[in-house]
Parts: C-alpha cells; sequence; structure tokens
C-alpha cells in the first residue's frame, strides 16, 4: 500500500441544505476540464474523474482518458472508486464521536482498550495515547512496510484475506518503532487499532459504525463499507490499473481483496460523495465543536511543505492564501486527492493508477496544481 503509505493528501466538500446537483459531464474546455485532460494519456494514468463545488453549492463533474482499456468504454462520471487512505478521515470521525459521548478518551493509554495487543520493538504501549494513534505519532512501525516494501509488489496479496489482528501481528513483528510523540510518521497500524479499539468500547463491528455513524448519518449514496471477502465494486465505476512490477505490463487490478486496508484504506466512494463528506464535517454536521476543534489541531508533518495533521485530517496552504481540510488516499488501482476550505469550495479528484504505476512522473505535480487551482478559483 504505497497507496496508504503515501501521505497523499486531500480535502473534500461541505454539506449543505437540499441535494447535490445532478451529475453531469461538464461538455465546455474549461480550466479544470483542461487540467483533468493533461492527467490521462499513455505515460500517464488510464482515466481520471473529478467533481467540483464552488462558494456558491454549485457542483461540476469531470471526466478524461478510458474507463476500460480492454472495450474503450468511458470513465463514468461520479463513478464509485476505492479511495484507499481518505478511509482515514472516516474512521477518526467515529472515533471523535465515541469520545464526545463520553464512551473512550483521547489521551487515554491504548492499553487501557487493548491490553497485550501492541508488542513492536522499539515502543511502549503504555505510554501511547488513542490521540497519538490518530496523529499518526504513536511510533507504531506500518505493517504494509512488511507487506510491499521494498518492491511496492501488491500482487502476492491481491486476492488474500486478512484479519485486522493479523495485520496488527505483522507490525508488531517489526523492529523500527520509536518511542510515542517523539515525531511524526504515517502508519496505517496507527488506524487498525484506532478501529479495534472502536470495536471494542461498542460492542458493535468497525463496518457497522462507519455505516450507521457516518454514512446514514449524512445521507451518503455512493459510499460504502466492502463485506468480508467482497472483491469486486458495486455499481458504475472505472476499472482500476496496476503496472506489473515483472513484465511493467498494466494489469486490471480492480478485482481485490481490500481487508488489508480495513479501518486504515478499504471504503469505496465517489468524488461527489467525498466533496459531501468534508463539508459535513467542517460545517459541523459529523463532530460536536470540541472534537471538531481537536480534530483541526495539527502538528508539522514537512516544514517544506508548511502541511499539519490533525486528527486524521491534513491542512494544507494554497497558492492563493487559503487553507484547505482533508486526507487523500492511494490503493492499487486508484489514487485519490481532496481538499475543501472553509467558505464552501471542495474538490476531488480520482485517477485510475497509482503514481508508481506511470512513467511520466511529472503528472503528481499536475495532480496538485489541479486541486489547488479548483480551490482558488474565484
Amino acid at each position: 500500500m504505497a497507496a496508504l503509505t503515501a501521505a497523499a493528501v486531500a480535502a473534500g466538500g461541505l454539506a449543505f441544505a437540499g441535494s447535490v446537483p445532478a451529475a453531469q459531464a461538464e461538455p465546455r474546455r474549461d480550466a479544470v476540464q483542461q487540467s483533468i485532460d493533461k492527467v490521462v494519456g499513455v505515460d500517464r494514468h488510464p482515466g481520471a474523474l473529478a467533481a467540483v463545488r464552488d462558494r456558491h453549492g454549485r457542483t461540476r463533474h469531470y471526466t478524461a482518458g478510458t474507463g476500460d482499456l480492454r472495450t474503450g468504454k468511458q470513465v463514468p462520471v461520479n463513478g464509485r472508486v476505492r479511495i484507499g487512505s481518505a478511509s482515514k478521515m472516516f474512521t477518526s470521525v467515529v472515533v471523535l464521536q465515541l469520545v464526545g459521548e463520553g464512551r473512550l478518551e483521547l489521551d487515554a493509554s491504548i492499553e487501557k482498550y487493548l491490553p497485550g495487543l501492541v508488542r513492536a520493538k522499539g515502543v511502549d504501549a503504555s505510554k501511547i495515547t488513542v490521540r497519538q494513534l490518530l496523529q499518526h505519532n504513536s511510533g507504531l512501525p506500518d505493517y504494509t512496510e512488511t507487506m510491499f516494501a521494498p518492491l511496492g509488489d501488491f500482487f502476492p496479496y491481491r486476492h488474500v484475506y486478512l484479519e485486522p489482528r493479523e495485520l496488527l501481528d505483522l507490525a508488531n513483528a517489526r523492529d523500527d518503532g520509536w518511542p510515542a510523540g517523539s515525531g511524526w510518521s504515517y502508519s496505517n497500524t496507527n488506524y487498525v487499532l484506532a478501529g479495534l479499539i472502536a470495536q471494542r468500547v461498542t460492542g458493535r463491528p468497525f463496518n457497522e459504525l462507519v455505516t450507521t455513524k457516518v454514512i446514514e448519518r449524512i445521507g451518503l449514496r455512493d459510499t460504502y463499507v466492502p463485506e468480508v471477502g467482497e472483491q469486486d465494486i458495486r455499481g458504475r465505476h472505472p476499472q482500476g490499473y496496476q503496472r506489473n512490477p515483472t513484465t511493467k505490463e498494466l494489469f486490471d487490478f480492480t478485482r481485490m481483496d481490500p481487508s488489508w486496508g480495513w479501518a486504515a484504506g478499504q471504503l469505496v466512494s465517489t468524488p461527489d460523495d467525498l466533496n459531501t463528506f468534508l463539508r459535513a464535517l467542517l460545517g459541523g454536521k459529523l463532530l460536536e465543536p470540541a472534537q471538531l476543534a481537536q480534530m483541526r489541531t495539527t502538528i508539522p508533518t514537512d516544514p517544506e511543505s508548511g502541511q499539519g495533521y490533525g486528527l486524521g485530517i491534513f491542512s494544507m496552504p494554497l497558492s492563493c492564501g487559503k487553507v484547505a481540510w482533508g486526507h487523500g488516499g492511494d490503493i492499487p488501482g486508484y489514487s485519490t486527492l481532496n481538499a475543501a476550505t472553509d467558505d464552501g469550495r471542495a474538490a476531488t479528484l480520482t485517477v485510475t493508477s497509482l503514481n508508481g504505476s506511470v512513467t511520466d512522473k511529472s503528472v503528481a505535480a499536475d495532480r496538485g496544481a489541479l486541486i489547488d487551482a479548483a480551490l482558488c478559483a474565484i
């Protein structure tokens, strides 16, 4: 999961009274369409889809490239995609809702909720708090580094189902942990533990918690948590591709078991739903003011970028001087960037392969520039 491990950031949209305008492919070649056209091609991504919401609440949908390289089928407008680490925002909301309900404490040790489960070398579980899990400064090693690094070969795990405890076992076997609170380091293990804690304090499956406390609460129509063993994407969707590290050929990776992402990255959604989720979040529709303020309290991730990380969400400076909020995600076949601002703008872009599967590496900058330009437009 160069997908889940890469801290590719994003941010989303604002929930508002009334329905989102019906999805319409934008016919004219405006600036966003020109930008999305640039990210697809032989040396770039096979396909791309985006949703952009302006400060007046109007949403435009865009597509580019090919949705199915075998049939030549077009990319569906607002199609469903795997969102990888953007799932972490949903997990964080569930945990923070439980904090607001008084069912768990942000600054309590994880040993209070999961005694004896964390045994990774170099870390003291008694000194790791729930807050540090959500903020990625727990010092816990990342289980995906064992699964996929250094070759980035996702194929051996394509159809393998893994329980959350098996993912934790992979992390426990590593020896690259470090003392909690001594720095920021992105680790998917943090969010597997956050999901397990949510299950422990509620006595309910994590998938059910995300569905009832987030998806159904704000009426997301095209977002869901895959069932155990579910490998296909429901409904209209573009195919997702991954380059075979041996043959260098693009391979249709759409059908896969996302269980190894679990609470760190297995959700399916659409660009429009991600915009709606993030605007609902920033607009106070999902969290009480105290918990939303905690979520938006950030620590630096990279001094040069100016980015910060709160509790499951990035803050990102834009070229126009604004700050955007959100969380991107990568998983074999799909890479998503999204961002939202406090004045109601939102933009989400998904491409149908990871950056590691393109030969023209400049495409990553073009994707970031598209989101920045959409949020800074007049």
